[in-house]
């Protein structure tokens, strides 16, 4: 599936549309470029599960924790980390593990330990205009 936004008042379908394409897959790869929107849609569709929390990047955290009405949200960033050992240093397994949203920024280290239902999405940015194109991976 791939759709365009051309402004921000757009990202609240966007993050709708995310969500009712993922189904059931609470595990979200997110692949663009430096600036393309990646943390701006996933603020979106935290907004979209109901959560109320403060959001952020996770830059320098690795992962930031979010609460919604039926759990919880964990928003990666793993721009900074060099090497698997470091993804599963910081328990990564055990966020995959736990039934909860993972939104993942950077996923390059992560891939292989996704197995499988999870959805991709890609960010291309072409004249002020997001292109975005999920894939579901069951």
């Amino acid at each position: 599936m791939e759709f365009s936004i051309t402004s921000e008042k757009e990202l609240e379908s966007a993050a709708k549309k995310i969500l009712e394409y993922a189904g059931n897959s609470k595990v979200m790869l997110f692949n663009a470029d430096m600036g393309s929107g990646k943390t701006t849609i996933i603020k979106e569709i935290c907004k979209a599960l109901k959560s109320e929390d403060k959001f952020s990047s996770p830059t320098y955290s690795i992962v930031n924790e979010y609460n919604y009405p039926k759990g919880k949200i964990y928003h990666f960033d793993l721009y900074r980390l060099k090497s698997k050992e470091e993804l599963l240093d910081i328990g990564f397994e055990t966020y995959l593990d736990s039934n909860s949203y993972c939104f993942i920024e950077w996923p390059d280290l992560a891939q292989e330990l996704v197995d499988s239902n999870y959805m991709t999405i890609e960010i291309r940015v072409n004249n002020n205009i997001r292109y975005i194109s999920l894939k579901h991976i069951s």
